[in-house]
């Protein structure tokens, strides 16, 4: 009896691999990040005016990689800038978002916190700020917090998502990137990863590497579904163009 030949094994797995919905899905949040510009830098919270469109707060330690993370994001080299010396860049930088050049969403870029260098008052400062924003502006839809995997999530973060926390149980989103995984072995980013889900307290806690673009696509399809939630198509539907007479 002949038997008959066999299916390559990887037939169906490079099927299934291909998504053609989750690829549509993460062209257009990339390509929504793309469109990211400089819209204003204001050294005090009285000095951001309000802004009627969602807003989500890229927050995190000096030197935890936040301006490169934003960058990535955003495919831009020079949108977020670093300083040279940690600690120094002591303002709230809006960006816009938007296809076609009307923004639909702005990303803030907070100032790095906890480095030794910056004097306490300063540190003070910055830190009533900082709590202030994140209490009380009104358009905030989620948090991004940049943390190096390598510390895990310090006090100081801890502090920060205990100040989010009555907002995140009203709705508000969060999500910690832990970056520079690349400089992590993969059982060291698994246990990290499981570790700071476990101190996030129901937040999203992704890997990200800027130089291997690891976890770029998931974090930017989370910014996106954030400040888009009734957008067609976000579950792999088509909108009402798509369907047809």
């Amino acid at each position: 009896m002949t038997t008959p030949p066999r299916k390559p094994a990887s037939a169906s797995r490079t099927k299934s691999a291909v998504d053609p919905a989750a690829a549509e899905r993460t062209r257009t949040a990339r390509g929504w990040l793309h469109t990211a510009h400089f819209l204003m830098s204001a050294p005090q919270l009285e000095h951001l005016p309000q802004i009627d469109l969602p807003e989500i707060a890229f927050v995190g330690r000096s030197n935890a990689g936040k301006s490169t993370a934003i960058n990535t994001l955003t495919q831009q080299t020079r949108l977020a800038f670093a300083s040279k010396t940690p600690g120094r860049t002591q303002h709230i930088n809006l960006f816009g978002v938007g296809k076609q050049k009307v923004d639909d969403a702005v990303l803030a870029d907070l100032p790095g916190y906890g480095y030794a260098a910056v004097p306490r008052e300063a540190k003070l400062r910055w830190q009533r700020v900082m709590g202030n924003y994140l209490m009380t502006r009104e358009n905030l839809r989620g948090v991004v917090l940049m943390c190096d995997p390598r510390l895990g999530l310090t006090e100081l973060d801890e502090i920060l998502l205990e100040v989010i926390r009555p907002r995140v149980e009203q709705g508000l989103k969060f999500l910690v990137l832990l970056t520079k995984a690349d400089k992590l072995t993969r059982s060291e980013g698994a246990k990290v990863l499981s570790i700071v889900r476990l101190q996030a307290g129901g937040g999203e806690v992704k890997l990200f590497s800027a130089l291997k673009q690891q976890g770029v696509d998931e974090a930017a399809e989370l910014l996106w579904r954030w400040t888009h939630p009734e957008e067609p198509g976000q579950a792999g539907e088509p909108g009402p163009a798509a369907q047809g007479d």
